[in-house]
């Protein structure tokens, strides 16, 4: 009976091949990018390529979700150290990866509770406000990450590391700071272009942190027709423009480093 089952299956894969390849791709992405990529997955379905799946969230997570050999079929970070770290570990396709887009971090607070901030050393950060700091998690996070280099290099982390609210990703932050449960908050210039809930206060130095890069490349054994089709949609000027609309900055195509290499 089994035998035949078997056969059966087999005749209606060879009679409907598209069975076989209709599945979507699935992109694992940083949930700091949520908003352009859901823009970008109807763009790519109503041209007919076909069916991404979005599955946005903290990048370390979904790192480390790959890593327990979750079906990601493209891995879209928010650093370049987790898809080094991916790439160490042999799940990355590494020619497929490209260091795509650029970012800025932004002080808020709630729009109708501001306060002035001067993004300088020297400047008494923690006695501006009164109540918590939310930020992406400092300990794994890139948004949090970036965001404590920044701090440390204004002298501004040991005023507030005891008031800090983390957060799972950097969109859960925004969230914290939209609903007033903390009095301000550190997050991605491109999370609140399309908020009205929160007042962008500064804007932190470029230099006073690493430099904020997305790449994006397929997982190892994921390299399919679609993959490469959606990777390249992805890259492409169309895209580029959608991503510049969501106020990323587009970068140049480039390799990613061998494990261990400084970038």
């Amino acid at each position: 009976m089994r035998s035949l089952r078997g056969m059966a299956l087999a005749l209606v894969l060879a009679l409907c091949p598209t069975l076989a390849t209709a599945q979507p791709v699935n992109v694992y992405a940083a949930a700091s990018l949520t908003d352009v990529l859901q823009d970008l997955v109807q763009r790519f379905k109503a041209s007919g390529q076909g069916e991404l799946n979005l599955v946005p969230g903290g990048t370390s997570s979904l790192a480390k979700q790959i890593e327990n050999g979750a079906p990601a079929d493209l891995f879209f970070s928010a650093n370049v150290e987790w898809m080094t770290h991916l790439d160490s570990l042999g799940l990355i396709e590494k020619e497929t990866c490209a260091k795509l887009l650029g970012n800025t971090l932004v002080v808020v607070a709630p729009a109708a509770e501001s306060f002035a901030v001067e993004a300088r050393k020297g400047f008494d950060f923690a006695g501006a406000f009164k109540g918590r700091l939310a930020i992406a998690d400092p300990g794994h996070v890139p948004a949090g990450l970036y965001t404590r280099q920044a701090f440390e290099w204004l002298g501004w982390w040991a005023g507030v590391q005891d008031r800090l609210a983390p957060a799972a990703d950097v969109r859960a932050a925004l969230v914290y700071v939209e609903r007033g449960e903390c009095a301000a908050g550190v997050v991605y210039a491109t999370d609140v272009a399309r908020s009205d809930k929160v007042k962008v206060l500064a804007t932190l130095p470029a230099e006073s942190h690493a430099p904020i890069v997305y790449p994006v490349a397929i997982v190892k054994g994921h390299r399919t027709d679609k993959a490469v089709e959606a990777l390249a949609f992805l890259q492409s000027t169309e895209a580029a423009k959608v991503y510049a609309q969501y106020g990323f900055v587009v970068l140049k195509k480039a390799a990613l480093p061998a494990a261990g290499e400084t970038h």
